[in-house]
C-alpha cells in the first residue's frame, strides 16, 4: 500500500536521528530509488518532512506538532510539572500549563508556591477564550494569520469592562505580543486578576501549549508584569525542551528537534 510506504520511509528517517540522504533511506527501506524520490517528495510537500538542504531529510515540524497534540494531559503535565514548581516558588504566585484544543486554550497543570505565607490567586482548570485570556494569546499570537483571523470574526464575548474586543485593538496587542514573546492579561477575566503568559514554541511551528502566572493586580504592576514575562520565556524554553524529552520513546521525537 501507498500509505506503507510512506510510513516506511518517515520510521527510517526518524530512526536515523539526523538528516539523512536518499542514498541512505533507500538503502535502509529497500524501496527503488524512484519511488524513493516520489515518497520524500510527497512527505516534504506536506511539511511531514523538512529538507533543511538539498537532498537530506529530517522529519518535518509539521509530524512534530502532531505528536505534540497527541500527547495526553497526563504525560505533558508530568513533563512540565518541575518547571512549572520552580518558576512557582521564583514568583511566589500560581504558575499555570495550557494547552490549545477545540478552538479555545485549557489550562490543565497548575502548581503553587512552597511558600504559602501570602495569599495566591489559583486560576483553575478548564476553558479560556482565545481573546482574553494571556495563556490564550500567547498561542494565538503565533499562529497562522488565518487562525488569527478566524478568532477576530468572533464571538468576542465581553467577560468584564476591560476585556478587549475590538478586533482592530486585538490585532495591534497579537503584534505586540509577538515582538515581547509574551502576552499580558489585566482584569480581562476577573476583575482584581492579572496573569501574564508565554508560549512553548518548539522550532518554527506555532505554539501548541502556553506557560503562564496569575496573580493580583496590586502586585502584578506593570513592571512586575514585565519582569515575570522575560523569566516565563527562558521557563517556556526548559518547557519545551521537557516535552520533547518526556516523547523521546516516539520515533517522532528522535530526529532531535
Amino acid at each position: 500500500m501507498h500509505l506503507d510506504r510512506l510510513t516506511t520511509v518517515l520510521e527510517a528517517v526518524a530512526i536515523a536521528g539526523r538528516a539523512v540522504t536518499v542514498a541512505e533511506i533507500q538503502q535502509t527501506t529497500e524501496l527503488p530509488r524512484p519511488t524513493c524520490y516520489r515518497l520524500l517528495h510527497s512527505l516534504a510537500e506536506h511539511r511531514l518532512l523538512d529538507e533543511p538542504e538539498p537532498g537530506r531529510y529530517l522529519i518535518g515540524e509539521r509530524l512534530v506538532r502532531l505528536a505534540l497534540l497527541g500527547q495526553t494531559d497526563v504525560d505533558a503535565s508530568q513533563a512540565v510539572a518541575p518547571t512549572l514548581r520552580e518558576a512557582a516558588d521564583r514568583f511566589g504566585e500560581a504558575v499555570f500549563l495550557s494547552r490549545y484544543r477545540n478552538k479555545g486554550v485549557e489550562i490543565i497543570h497548575v502548581e503553587t508556591p512552597h511558600d504559602a505565607t501570602r495569599s495566591f490567586v489559583h486560576p483553575g482548570l478548564g476553558y479560556r477564550p482565545m481573546h482574553a485570556c494571556s495563556c490564550s494569546k500567547a498561542i494565538a499570537a503565533f499562529a497562522e494569520k488565518d487562525f488569527r483571523e478566524e478568532i477576530l470574526k468572533g464571538p468576542l464575548r465581553g467577560y468584564t469592562p476591560q476585556t478587549k474586543r475590538d478586533p482592530d485593538t486585538l490585532r495591534t496587542e497579537f503584534e505586540s505580543i509577538r515582538k515581547a514573546g509574551y502576552a499580558e492579561c489585566v482584569e480581562e477575566i476577573e476583575v482584581g486578576v492579572s496573569s501574564v503568559a508565554a508560549p512553548i514554541r518548539i522550532g518554527n511551528i506555532g505554539a501548541t501549549f502556553s506557560i503562564g502566572a496569575t496573580g493580583p493586580v496590586r502586585r502584578f504592576t506593570p513592571r512586575q508584569r514585565a519582569q515575570i514575562g522575560r523569566e516565563l520565556c527562558a521557563y517556556a524554553g526548559k518547557a519545551a525542551l521537557a516535552l520533547q524529552m518526556h516523547g523521546s520513546d516516539n520515533p517522532m521525537h528522535r530526529s532531535g528537534r
